[in-house]
């Protein structure tokens, strides 16, 4: 990932673990990593193992994937359909039409992001 994300690997957060109480002691990790580079936000479809309550104290926001992506559109819209056409143009095996690549978003949990995306349906 730090390849395609410069400075995205988190090193350093393992002493604040233990510290840490969550619903699935195995997530400890993620949150302590978000704590730990000054995060503002995890963005997880597992909202459930993270509580609002406990992300408040380390000033962290807690995003179900289709929020972060809806919420990009008022950041800059035409990057985020150019991501989205970039991201559909990878797909080789096979290959997805618009429609396709839409349909399949959505049917991973994505309806706002989808949503707003279908206005864009002609460029990606």
């Amino acid at each position: 990932m730090n390849d395609s994300v410069l400075g995205s690997l988190v090193e350093g957060f393992e002493e604040l673990i233990p510290a840490l109480n969550l619903p699935d002691p195995d997530d400890r990790h993620v949150l302590a990593a978000a704590i730990h580079c000054g995060a503002d936000a995890i963005v997880t479809f597992n909202l459930k193992d993270f509580p609002s309550d406990i992300a408040r104290r380390y000033d962290l926001e807690i995003l179900h994937p289709d929020t972060f992506l809806y919420q990009q559109f008022d950041l800059d819209a035409a990057a985020v359909a150019i991501a989205a056409r970039d991201c559909r143009a990878r797909l080789k095996s096979p290959p997805k039409t618009a429609d396709e690549y839409l349909s399949t978003l959505e049917s991973q949990g994505l309806p706002m992001f989808v949503g707003e995306l279908v206005k864009y349906k002609d460029l990606i």
